[in-house]
């Protein structure tokens, strides 16, 4: 073999070896993006699951606060089809409504000392805000994993390898402007 021959040989070794680097390294983000949503989902089904718990507890004491209960499980609803349908999208307008309704009924729960010295009550009130808290930290996680996914498959040279295996872009979890702007404490103890 001539040197020519040798360079050429060792140049398309480099180059395979280097494509299949980038192909591994993306299908790598490219699950570690799915891993993220799972890990959302399932705390999204256990809060799923503890939902009706509580709203039964407090229907027993709360008796002319039915609106409140209802807007609960009816975005309890919302989540759950968006969930069924992976839209991210209607995701993050599902749980902006979800965590607005909890805050409202744990706001109102204030008002039943009775239902505020439940035992269950508090038991479920400090599950579901435990979920909460890590629901947003898988979403930070998992935001940031589509981060990373979607700046890859468009720079380059991973551009090339993306196109050529039809790597997509992830959708990120955002949130209505309400879900992020400040909370009006004055109107809270009006």
């Amino acid at each position: 073999m001539s040197v020519s021959g040798f360079i050429v040989l060792a140049v398309v070794i480099v180059v395979m070896g280097y494509s299949i680097a980038l192909y591994n390294s993306l299908v790598s983000l490219k699950h570690s993006v799915s891993k993220a949503w799972s890990n959302i989902d399932v705390l999204l089904k256990q809060r799923h699951d503890e939902l009706p718990k509580l709203v039964a507890t407090c229907q027993q004491y709360m008796k002319h606060e039915q609106e409140t209960l209802e807007k609960v499980m009816l975005a309890r609803s919302g989540v759950s089809s968006a969930l069924g349908h992976s839209d991210v999208p209607a995701l993050g307008q599902a749980e902006t409504k979800m965590r607005q309704g909890l805050m409202n009924l744990f706001a109102v729960a204030e008002a039943y000392p009775d239902l505020k010295a439940n035992e269950s009550f508090q038991s479920m009130q400090k599950r579901i805000s435990q979920l909460e808290n890590s629901i947003a930290d898988r979403r930070e996680f998992y935001n940031e994993s589509v981060n990373i996914n979607n700046v890859r498959i468009e720079q380059f040279p991973d551009i090339l390898i993306a196109r050529l295996f039809n790597f997509k872009d992830a959708e990120l979890l955002e949130f209505e402007e309400s879900e992020i702007k400040d909370v009006d404490i004055k109107a809270l103890f009006e």
